[in-house]
């Protein structure tokens, strides 16, 4: 799409280049096959111990060197170099093992030296978790030999076997919560903190309560532009005809006069009724969003086809924003981009709605239009997301996602 509200090649809105998790500070990919977090994770007791052994040598011979003031900066400083590459290996096997990906910051001696003192205890103990684990199964393997050896004495070995159930289900309860302490505390060090992204949590909504200021004070001067320069100057139009229609003596001329104010009258409601529908649309309420952009595909001059999936209502803000981007998008698309096929699809998996508008226009965007500004606005009020992908040359695709809940 071209002009007002048309935008930039594949921008995604508002942004980071991947789809982060606002929990975790990594990307939202699918978590990697257990094996391999498995495998990680022994590699994480091997790790640990060698972390312990840093600590337990280096940091104990350092120690009456760090509690001597003169001497504790720069014996932090060698301390932390060590504790560094450690952590920057901590940092490569929660990447390879476990997919995540932190953004880049520079962490401070002191959290350095936390971190690694941290995962440390959590590393050994989670070594020393699976050591009982391994030693559990040998003393299964045993348990089976001697049932296999002599079955008739199995009645006896049965209290063993439950106590070897209940320490397995203790042991992979314990390697469990080892392993979220271990994904936390490399949140913790590596990502935002909880802090930062309570901060940036309220920097987003800051942000998003601004643009729906903007997005409202925008729509109240539309308005006002459309009722005065529109429908306020065919009325005036419309009392002049009638004005001359009365003063006029001659029949024929009087008729041919109130005809015209006729058809002024019928142009007048038609664009009241277009002013209104943009306003907001009754039909959302008596018949749902469905019947709501079935009317949209029927004023649009550009044949236009809907594939709507959703088989449940949605909330009224979200039916509400979903019927803005559509009519927004359509408009668009019939002014500036000399489309000749529209294309909208909406669906949604009950958590989340996700509405398509794509025309085969000439594509070309300017990623500040005031179009889509408000739809972004809208976007975000919602928590929702609006992506926009118009190379020159087309076709122009614009996706919102918005959450049900």
């Amino acid at each position: 799409m071209q002009g007002e509200s048309a935008e930039g090649t594949a921008v995604r809105l508002p942004g980071v280049p991947v789809r982060w998790h606002e929990e975790s500070g990594v990307p939202a990919t699918r978590p990697y096959p257990w094996p391999r977090r498995a495998a990680g994770a022994l590699l994480g007791g091997c790790t640990a111990l060698t972390g312990l052994l840093y600590l337990a040598v280096p940091g104990a011979l350092s120690l009456p060197f760090v509690l001597w003031p003169r001497t504790r900066p720069r014996v932090l400083a060698l301390l932390s170099a060590g504790a560094r590459r450690l952590t920057g290996l901590e940092r490569i096997r929660r990447s390879v093992f476990f997919g995540d990906v932190f953004p880049a910051h520079h962490a401070s001696d002191r959290d350095v030296l936390r971190y690694l003192a941290a995962r440390t205890g959590a590393g050994a103990l989670s070594a020393g978790v699976l050591a009982l684990l391994g030693y559990g199964a040998v003393l299964a393997g045993l348990l089976a030999v001697g049932v296999v050896r002599d079955p008739t004495d199995w009645r006896g070995l049965l209290p063993q076997a439950l106590l070897g159930g209940v320490l397995l289900f203790l042991d992979l309860q314990g390697l469990v919560s080892l392993n979220a302490l271990d994904a936390r505390l490399a949140r913790d060090h590596f990502g935002p903190s909880e802090r930062e992204l309570l901060e940036r949590r309220i920097d987003e909504l800051a942000a998003s309560r601004a643009g729906v200021l903007r997005a409202v004070d925008a729509e109240r001067r539309r308005i006002e532009r459309d009722l005065h320069d529109g429908v306020q100057q065919r009325l005036v139009a419309l009392g002049m005809l009638l004005g001359r229609a009365r003063r006029n003596r001659t029949p024929e001329q009087a008729d041919s006069l109130l005809r015209q104010a006729h058809r002024a009258s019928q142009e007048v409601l038609t664009e009241l009724r277009e002013v209104a529908w943009r306003v907001y649309p009754s039909a959302l309420d008596d018949l749902g969003l469905e019947e709501a952009l079935g009317g949209v595909a029927q004023r649009c001059g550009i044949p236009l086809h809907i594939e709507f999936g959703l088989s449940q209502p949605l909330p009224r803000p979200v039916e509400t924003a979903a019927y803005f981007v559509v009519c927004e998008a359509v408009t668009n698309a019939a002014k500036h981009s000399g489309a000749t096929r529209i294309r909208v699809s909406v669906g949604g998996d009950g958590s989340r709605v996700s509405v398509s508008v794509q025309d085969n226009g000439g594509g070309g965007a300017d990623p500040l239009g005031g179009g889509l500004s408000g739809l972004r606005s809208r976007m975000d009020a919602l928590d929702g997301r609006l992506y926009v992908d118009s190379p020159c040359g087309g076709p122009t695709t614009i996706t919102a996602e918005l959450p049900c809940a």
